[in-house]
């Protein structure tokens, strides 16, 4: 029986593990005549995932919505399995929130805050005060904890927000623009938090601005503008190869090489010693660089294909919605 019992448990959690995170079901907002939100279905399973799109996207609408800061509209959503309409004190208790404004109380210690927040989840004192020194070593704020938080810098007030957002132990983060204000050093050291969280087990939600940010930390990315869902998928699906673009590997007359791929309309956007970036007229023409290279009299000594990058799935989504109009 007790055999029985652990099973069914275990089966229980796996099967916790691997519901969606954030689940949403032609969800809309709207503010009097202006769609914020228009028919968000969403997905997002567990891991670390980037939310992107550019200003008045929907992306902390978004945010509200699933926090139960702002009631919905129309349609539906889950966070960690809780509703977003009826369930806000569940969702507020399980999860982690970085805002990207600041939202510290004048007069109070990195200490007094993150004890605090804690206070305001429902955590005792003592729990709250010890779990908040192990975050502030967590997050390397060390002896500033005991300093006002108005005097600390922009990225130490980042790393503080981050603490906050920690305190309780939630499963998921949502984190809104968390480098914001951080010189290269602090953007790098919170970035590679947010990756050791994921490694963790904690689920991150991180809505950014910066692509490189997203594209080093997140597995997965969602795409929003005009207040729609453009597009959402594996990072590393995104990043496939080009079937025109080529970088090129070559030794030989270089001159030469260029003037043969130009008569057969190989179009050459960059050129450097011994390699070359090129773009074939049409998918599946690697021919021409070969024929090219054997009238140079040049010999080819690689042929990659070029990889799309995230920004540039980004601005084919945001041409997209481009194309459509804002919603009604």
């Amino acid at each position: 029986m007790a055999y029985v019992t652990a099973v069914c448990a275990l089966v229980q959690y796996n099967d916790l593990y691997m519901a969606p995170v954030i689940f949403t079901n032609n969800l809309t907002k709207r503010y009097g005549r202006f769609t914020a939100l228009s028919g968000i279905n969403l997905t997002i399973e567990p891991g670390v995932v980037g939310l992107l799109g550019p200003n008045g996207a929907g992306k902390s609408t978004l945010i509200n919505v699933l926090l139960g800061q702002s009631p919905i509209t129309s349609g539906s959503g889950k966070v960690l399995g809780f509703d977003v309409a009826s369930q806000q004190p569940r969702i507020r208790s399980r999860i982690g929130y970085m805002p990207e404004n600041d939202c510290l109380i004048p007069g109070m210690t990195g200490t007094g805050y993150v004890c605090y927040t804690g206070r305001l989840v429902g955590m005792n004192f003592a729990d709250a005060m010890q779990r908040t020194h192990e975050v502030l070593d967590y997050v390397g704020l060390n002896e500033a904890r005991y300093r006002p938080a108005q005097q600390y810098s922009a990225g130490m007030k980042q790393q503080l927000k981050l603490a906050q957002a920690l305190v309780h132990d939630p499963d998921l983060l949502l984190l809104d623009e968390p480098t914001n204000g951080m010189d290269p050093d602090g953007r790098r050291s919170m970035l590679a938090l947010i990756a050791d969280l994921g490694k963790a087990g904690i689920s991150v939600l991180l809505c950014s601005h910066l692509l490189p940010d997203v594209e080093q930390v997140c597995e997965r990315v969602v795409i929003m503008g005009g207040g729609r869902l453009l597009t959402s998928g594996n990072i590393a699906d995104m990043r496939r190869p080009h079937d025109t673009k080529y970088t090129v590997d070559y030794a030989g007359n270089a001159d030469a090489f260029c003037l043969q791929l130009s008569q057969r309309n190989v179009a050459i956007h960059d050129r450097s010693n011994g390699t070359l970036r090129v773009e074939l007229p049409q998918a599946n023409q690697q021919n021409l660089i070969l024929l090219s290279a054997q009238d140079a009299n040049t010999k080819i000594r690689g042929l990659h294909p070029q990889r799309s990058t995230l920004e540039e799935r980004f601005m084919a989504a945001i041409r997209s919605q481009d194309d459509r109009g804002a919603p009604k």
